[in-house]
């Protein structure tokens, strides 16, 4: 069960209507491709390859942004339940000389698997932590084992691609038309999960019964949402207030997505969306005064798991001095931080603010499958309302050209 509150309403439908209209074209056009990847099947290819794979315990993304953030989300949201005896998943995501230290001091050559990730293939970010980890283990391509270390995620016919060619890398491809942030569900997420333990089938499938809910069904929440939330709100801040420790990647996931999507010029203006994200109940001790107090200038979206896998109960014993924090008997860590989450919502909603609630039956994969694409959609769906392209970067790419003037060769 995925469930989804709108804690306020819209009777426009001429809007709804229009906004269904102009998502209904973009998908069938066939030009944005994060649509179809819950349709498609990477197991067999995966599981193949992998198999030739001996006595791997490490697996390292080597990616940056969109290559790296969603694979970590999902494998933060589902470690609790990944399979047993399989490779532990690792990430060098930024040039951070002391992250990069870290990690590799921690692995050893020979139980290591190396993916890297770039889209383009020439990413700097990417590239640069790729030279260091060769240098690191002294392998280079030249080595008859660089192939069993190393493996490469790009874009057919890349840069990065044609020197796997060269060198005997194996090569997975995220498709043209799929854009890195929206990747997640692509070879760039799906493979690396794969072999980690994470149970991609219902992920997959999850995303699936999103994808069906919303254009076959023809679900009209969505719709209303982005809406609200782009439009009629007025409020040009959306946090999304997440009830669990497993989200806190995800969080940093919809950051990227929100915030790269949705910030753009059109013309002489600007536009977009702020995104926050925040973990409950860390959060309700300080940014949750900002939007009960604050500006009325911020969305909240409340997200949190019905059924937590590993609860415990609160000890029933009472310590002097201190019987004031006593709870009735029986009650759980995961009821105290659902009801606190109730809680936080109401004391919001009293004030005002645009709210809606976000429910996971469970914290499994098929959830985050669905709780991914329900994002995505989301995204596209506010982009449309702004009129702008949501799948480029052009402010982006404006830091990177001035790095490559200053430092490549």
């Amino acid at each position: 069960m995925f469930a989804n509150r709108l804690f306020f309403d819209i009777s426009d439908t001429q809007k709804i209507e229009e906004l269904w209209g102009k998502i209904s074209a973009e998908y069938s056009s066939n030009q944005i491709g994060y649509y179809n990847l819950p349709d498609e099947n990477l197991t067999s290819d995966i599981n193949t390859w992998s198999s030739t794979i001996r006595n791997i315990q490490n697996v390292v993304v080597i990616g940056v942004g969109g290559s790296s953030l969603g694979t970590k989300a999902l494998y933060s949201m589902l470690f609790h339940e990944k399979k047993a005896d399989t490779p532990r998943l690792h990430f060098l995501e930024n040039i951070d000389p002391i992250t990069i230290k870290k990690t590799l001091k921690n692995i050893k050559l020979e139980e290591s698997l190396f993916f890297i990730v770039s889209k383009s293939g020439t990413t700097l970010d990417t590239i640069s932590i790729a030279k260091i980890v060769m240098v690191h283990f002294g392998i280079f391509p030249n080595n008859k084992y660089f192939g069993k270390r190393f493996a490469a995620i790009t874009e057919e016919g890349s840069a990065l691609n044609k020197f796997a060619n060269e060198y005997g890398l194996k090569s997975f491809f995220i498709p043209k038309n799929v854009g890195g942030r929206f990747s997640v569900l692509s070879a760039a997420g799906i493979v690396p999960l794969s072999i980690c333990g994470i149970d991609t089938t219902s992920l997959l499938l999850g995303a699936a019964e999103c994808k069906k809910e919303f254009f076959e069904r023809k679900s009209t929440q969505l719709l209303k949402k982005a809406i609200v939330y782009a439009i009629k709100g007025g409020q040009n801040i959306n946090v999304i207030f997440s009830y669990s420790d497993i989200f806190r990647e995800f969080n940093a996931w919809y950051i990227q997505l929100w915030a790269e999507s949705l910030g753009k010029k059109k013309g002489d203006e600007r536009v977009g969306l702020t995104p926050v994200g925040l973990i409950g109940a860390i959060d309700q001790h300080s940014f949750l005064q900002l939007i009960i107090e604050g500006p009325k200038d911020k969305s909240v979206t409340f997200i949190r798991v019905e059924n937590m896998a590993d609860d415990m109960l609160i000890p029933d014993i009472s310590l002097k001095y201190i019987e004031k924090a006593n709870l009735k008997k029986d009650i759980s860590a995961a009821t105290l931080l659902n009801e606190q989450a109730l809680a936080t919502m109401k004391s919001v909603i009293n004030e005002g603010v645009i709210t809606d609630e976000i429910v996971l039956a469970k914290a499994d994969a098929y959830h985050a499958g669905y709780l991914i694409y329900y994002f995505e959609l989301l995204t596209s769906l506010c982009g449309l309302l702004f009129d702008i392209n949501t799948y480029n970067q052009p402010g982006v790419e404006i830091g990177k050209k001035i790095l490559l003037d200053k430092l490549g060769k």
